[in-house]
């Protein structure tokens, strides 16, 4: 648990295994699957795209993609807001019965693959259904837009000038030794070494956020289009790692909480402690003030 106080106080609250098997305590600076909340770094990748004129919100899938028509339903009329806001009712490839967290597809065309010649699940901007489809295809739009990686435009645009220096596109770029573990309740497998997404440090992603909300990531131009096109924290799940990213305003602080186990129940159980930490934090910093 990594919290990002007023005044930029850093408060650090561990407990369990980095390595459960060589008995390992958790680490303050280990790197950590990050998952979803990766999507608030691409959210604002698009949000500099359109404000540069690059990308534009009312633009179809089939604008950006015209290989996609047929293959998506409904690819002429959702647009990349609808995207952006998980509107466009594509069906989540994570959700398809050959896709297995152990054992993911290699590569982003694979991912997609899963997604193809399926019923929309609802007609654009006529329902909201979280899909990761959406943004493993914005992904691919920064990707196809500034002609390389989309990690390395979010590391110009957004980790390079906030000194985010722990924060990685995927395993190959650290020490394994440096990534926690991550369990999943009655196995004693660590699925630490399955590849799948950004990962980073509790402090990376505290930084991060608080830039996020306060503005400081943005122009006010910028802001003004991130505002109307996405939140402002998020959750993430993969297999062995769970996490929630938030700032509260009440307080003025961001708090990070990384949990390398779970399990069908440990997101509720999550949630509680968090809450639990979020108002003791807020009692104390009342108390100061």
């Amino acid at each position: 648990m990594c919290i990002k106080a007023g005044n930029h106080r850093l408060f650090i609250l561990l407990a369990g295994w980095h390595d459960r098997k060589n008995n390992l305590p958790a680490n303050p600076k280990a790197i950590f699957k990050i998952a979803s909340i990766n999507k608030l770094n691409i959210a604002a990748a698009i949000a500099k795209l359109v404000n540069d004129q690059r990308l534009f919100l009312d633009k179809t899938l089939a604008d950006y993609f015209p290989e996609l028509v047929g293959r998506i339903e409904n690819a002429d009329t959702i647009t990349l807001k609808m995207m952006l806001q998980h509107r466009s009712g594509i069906p989540n490839y994570t959700d398809h019965p050959d896709f297995q967290w152990h054992n993911p597809p290699k590569g982003s065309s694979e991912n997609l693959a899963l997604a193809l010649d399926l019923p929309a699940r609802f007609e654009p901007d006529a329902d909201y259904e979280y899909s990761n489809t959406n943004y493993l295809l914005l992904a691919e739009l920064i990707e196809k837009v500034v002609g390389y990686s989309h990690f390395q435009f979010i590391k110009e645009k957004i980790l390079m000038p906030l000194k985010l220096n722990n924060t990685f596109s995927s395993l190959q770029d650290v020490n394994i030794g440096d990534v926690m573990s991550g369990y999943y309740v009655g196995y004693e497998h660590d699925f630490k070494n399955i590849d799948f997404g950004m990962i980073a440090t509790a402090e990376d992603v505290g930084i991060f956020l608080r830039a996020l909300n306060d503005g400081s990531l943005f122009t006010a131009n910028e802001q003004a289009i991130y505002a109307s096109i996405y939140v402002y924290e998020h959750k993430g799940w993969v297999l062995g790692y769970q996490s929630i990213a938030r700032y509260h305003k009440d307080i003025d602080t961001v708090v990070i909480q990384f949990v390398n186990t779970v399990s069908d129940n440990t997101e509720l159980t999550a949630l509680v402690v968090y809450n639990r930490i979020v108002r003791i934090l807020g009692k104390e910093i009342n108390k100061d003030e």
